[in-house]
């Protein structure tokens, strides 16, 4: 049986991660995966393919003491391990306020951001984060969830342009077994036993279950799934790419599809080629499932004329379809808005791309005795509990519309939705921009981010309830 060292190294060379002369910064948080990774690339560093240019930690100022401990534990590694290593401290908490993002997005972007700054100064060419098996698989689940095609599912890939992950085969309990072999110390972080976060329901609670219930190897024909998940992502993104050539023109004025020709296709190629039209057409802005969708409708002539997506306008001439960028607007003249509106189910996800968020939609069961809050306390507000009965399973995700006025939860009446945004001190510019659930009789259940209604209010009679959540849309591990 291969040691744990080679099977890294055997990582590395079959995954081509890293090349002779590379320069190498490593993450290290102090965590046992982090650990285990910096010890590993330091004694295969010894062989002189590539050299550990530096490590670098990111202190995210959220546990106090704890997060200082894990700094000056960093610290103490890399001098025993005579390399340099570059601290930043980042108040993530105002991160992800100021960005109105969660805690985790935050601090996962303030982290590659640093790595990428410090890896800029050394001329590094490559960057080592500690990703596991099991992380490869609750990024699948979670992508699963989320409803993400064969890109989403693909997960975590060895290596994104010189982020690099030689740990991707192994699980943690090799890992901490290597160091527990060494007598190697590490980090505990609290609060990745918190299950109110999304990831670590996913690690704590589904998979423990699918272990005990299925198999024990459910962590490994997950991340397996991911894997084939990636090649047929390839497979596609080429053939995609050589039908593309056919039905679709670009010009000087926009991206011109073939009507008649994409028709005939696949679907599963279609939806491809429509995305990446999409893409190309608005400008590097965010697409997601509902604009290939309604892309693919207006193609097939379901409505017939003109649709807008982020950035652009698409019209069907004929048996063509013209994407084009929307003008800008005049000098000193305001961007008039053309307002989204998008189906919810529940259970259900869908992107807001005007507002670069996601609303997501789950089913309940009936809350405890004596009701509970309709809005769960959080950093931003982004979680809204509603009576399922009051709420129904079809709702919209639309912007505000003039004469829009609601019952905030606790107010004795009816108030516009003008005046609610005012005494919020919700700026000018954002109001366009903020979701609005509504029900099927265009109701206001959740402004989203900021109050409840009242007619949804969860009560001791509530039989289940419906969870909503705002979400940044984006998501690098």
């Amino acid at each position: 049986m291969l040691s744990l060292i080679d099977r890294v190294r055997r990582t590395i060379r079959e995954q081509d991660l890293i090349t002779p002369g590379s320069r190498i910064i490593v993450g290290l948080s102090g965590g046992a995966d982090s650990v285990a990774l910096t010890l590993l690339l330091s004694e295969l560093s010894t062989e002189g393919a590539f050299e550990i240019a530096r490590l670098a930690h990111v202190n995210h100022g959220l546990r106090g003491a704890a997060a200082d401990e894990d700094e000056t534990f960093c610290r103490t590694l890399a001098g025993r391990l005579a390399l340099p290593i570059d601290i930043d401290r980042v108040d993530v908490d105002a991160l992800a306020r100021d960005g109105r993002r969660s805690i985790e997005e935050a601090g996962r972007d303030a982290r590659y951001r640093f790595f990428d700054h410090v890896a800029d100064l050394t001329g590094a060419d490559r960057i080592a984060v500690g990703h596991t098996l099991e992380d490869q698989a609750e990024t699948f689940l979670l992508n699963l969830l989320r409803g993400a095609g064969a890109r989403g599912l693909s997960g975590m890939h060895a290596r994104t342009g010189r982020i690099i992950r030689p740990l991707l085969n192994l699980r943690h309990a090799d890992l901490r077994q290597f160091l527990a072999g060494r007598h190697e110390p590490f980090r505990e972080d609290e609060t990745n036993q918190d299950t109110s976060l999304l990831r670590n329901r996913v690690r704590h609670v589904v998979i423990p279950f699918l272990e005990q219930q299925f198999s024990p190897g459910v962590p490994a024909i997950l991340a397996r799934n991911a894997d084939i998940a990636r090649e047929d992502a390839a497979w596609m993104a080429a053939e995609t790419a050589r039908v593309c050539d056919r039905v679709a023109r670009s010009g000087h004025d926009g991206i011109e599809l073939d009507c008649r020709a994409l028709s005939g296709e696949a679907p599963a190629l279609a939806r491809r080629i429509a995305l990446r039209a999409l893409e190309a057409a608005s400008g590097g802005r965010f697409v997601g499932f509902d604009h290939v969708e309604a892309l693919l409708a207006l193609i097939r002539g379901e409505p017939l004329g003109a649709a807008d997506f982020p950035g652009l306008r698409a019209e069907r001439l004929g048996t063509q379809v013209m994407l084009r960028p929307r003008p800008a607007p005049a000098r000193g003249g305001r961007e008039a808005r053309p307002g989204f509106c998008y189906a919810l189910s529940v259970p259900g996800r869908i992107v807001v791309a005007e507002a670069g968020m996601v609303v997501t939609a789950e089913q309940g069961p009936a809350p405890p005795e004596g009701g509970m809050a309709g809005l769960v306390a959080g950093p931003s507000g982004r979680i809204a509990v509603v009576d399922s009965s009051a709420a129904g399973r079809q709702l919209r995700v639309r912007s505000r519309k003039p004469g829009d006025r609601f019952r905030p939860l606790g107010l004795a009446g009816t108030k516009k939705l003008q005046d609610f945004f005012i005494d919020r001190k919700v700026a000018r510019c954002e109001r366009d921009n903020v979701p609005l659930v509504v029900d099927g009789q265009n109701r206001i259940i959740w402004v989203a981010g900021y109050a409840v209604g009242e007619e949804f209010r969860v009560t001791a009679e509530t039989g289940a309830v419906v969870i909503l959540k705002l979400e940044s849309w984006g998501d690098r591990a």
